[in-house]
């Protein structure tokens, strides 16, 4: 019995001096998890700080935009003045994120325009943002319009396989 316990000891000294290495290895883990998740919890916190900035100027700049309305030429002028410390990007961004009234999108899809396809030659009708319409023609006119094609779709080839070459 006495060679029993000897040897069981000796196991344990062995894996208790490799149990402390992985456990060094584990607490070292265990600190970057919890920087990590510092870091996490601070980035959000200056995100929110930025959010919360941000609304505010956009607050403060629909009341200089009212105000400046409904005041007379002359003091609008120096408001102008002011807004001009404002960063332009922001109120452009400000002006993007807008929802579009009614008026001003039925205006935006009454545009229709004529836009050259330069890959397959064809001029295509384009309405508003880029909804593509048919155009209704006679048979000749197709035709006429497929020769055209085709002649543009070939030089567009011929011109993307020359710059390829050089």
């Amino acid at each position: 019995m006495g060679k029993e316990k000897s040897k069981k000891r000796q196991r344990s000294t062995s894996t208790s001096s490799s149990s402390s290495s992985s456990s060094d290895s584990s607490r070292e883990k265990k600190k970057l998890r919890k920087l990590k998740k510092k870091l996490k919890k601070e980035q959000k916190r200056t995100e929110k700080i930025l959010k919360k900035k941000l609304k505010e100027e956009k607050k403060k700049l629909k009341k200089k935009d009212r105000s400046s309305k409904s005041r007379s030429r002359e003091e609008s002028s120096s408001k102008v003045e002011e807004a001009a410390d404002i960063p332009i990007e922001l109120m452009e961004k400000s002006r993007a994120m807008a929802p579009m009234t009614k008026e001003e999108w039925e205006q935006k899809q009454s545009v229709v325009r004529r836009v050259l396809d330069e890959e397959s030659g064809r001029y295509r009708l384009i309405k508003g943002d880029g909804e593509v319409l048919e155009e209704i023609v006679s048979r000749d006119r197709h035709r006429q319009i497929n020769r055209q094609a085709t002649q543009a779709d070939g030089a567009f080839f011929q011109a993307n396989t020359v710059s390829k070459r050089t």
